[in-house]
């Protein structure tokens, strides 16, 4: 099998063009493929089509997309914590479609199943339902959703070998390993590159045939959106 390792983000992103789709992953800041998003951010590309769970946190993480106006349309759940979205939603600079949280996990996950669509009760009679058809199915209403697939997927995991094979850490997982099968072209940044056979096949969390690109960044910025202390008891 052929190496699929680049040397950095700005080789791993070369051919992304304007006008690209692109599922990033990560929970808030948590899992950001850093790296990869600044690479994005460089290379001035326009009319960005992301989709992620939110678009950024405190002018952290995918925000920087939004202040260079690189972004065109975002779909994802949370836009809370970004002003910038707000601003350029409002402004009709950035079209925005708010998923329920769920769904946009099912959806990413029937992209990368080959599912075009399905039902589900969530959004029913709610603003989540308009334009959408609706059927009653076992005497519950509910809407059908279609899948969710992209041009590019920018995934971070914990290690990964030269063939793609990934493992993750915790929660870092969140919604990457269903986007990492959901991309055309799927790009891992790996704290760590280690030999092929180093992960144990038990733990290898997504397979290499997912994977089209990977690179090594040891060094992250892993931002903590809200710090809160307390005094440790007497």
């Amino acid at each position: 099998m052929t190496s699929k390792v680049v040397p950095d983000a700005a080789h791993a992103i070369a051919d992304l063009t304007d006008g690209a789709s692109v599922l990033v992953g990560g929970f808030g800041l948590s899992g950001n493929p850093e790296h990869l998003i600044q690479a994005l951010a460089a290379s001035g590309k326009k009319r960005l089509t992301i989709i992620s769970n939110n678009c950024g946190n405190q002018g952290q993480g995918l925000a920087v997309l939004l202040k260079n106006h690189q972004v065109g349309a975002w779909k994802g759940s949370f836009m809370g914590g970004n002003p910038d979205i707000q601003e350029q939603y409002a402004a009709g600079e950035v079209e925005v479609e708010l998923i329920p949280q769920g769904t946009l996990a099912e959806r990413i996950r029937a992209g990368g199943a080959g599912i075009p669509a399905f039902f589900t009760p969530t959004g029913v009679g709610t603003v989540v339902a308009e334009g959408k058809e609706e059927r009653v199915i076992g005497g519950r209403r509910a809407i059908l959703e279609e899948a969710i697939t992209a041009d590019w997927a920018f995934i971070r995991a914990r290690r990964g070998d030269a063939y793609g094979n990934l493992q993750f850490r915790g929660t870092t997982r969140n919604f990457q390993l269903a986007m990492a099968m959901a991309g055309r072209v799927t790009i891992a940044e790996v704290d760590e590159l280690v030999p092929v056979g180093a992960i144990d096949p038990d733990d290898v969390h997504l397979p290499g045939i997912f994977v089209q690109r990977v690179f090594e960044a040891p060094t992250h910025e892993d931002p903590i959106e809200y710090r809160t202390t307390r005094p440790r008891p007497a």
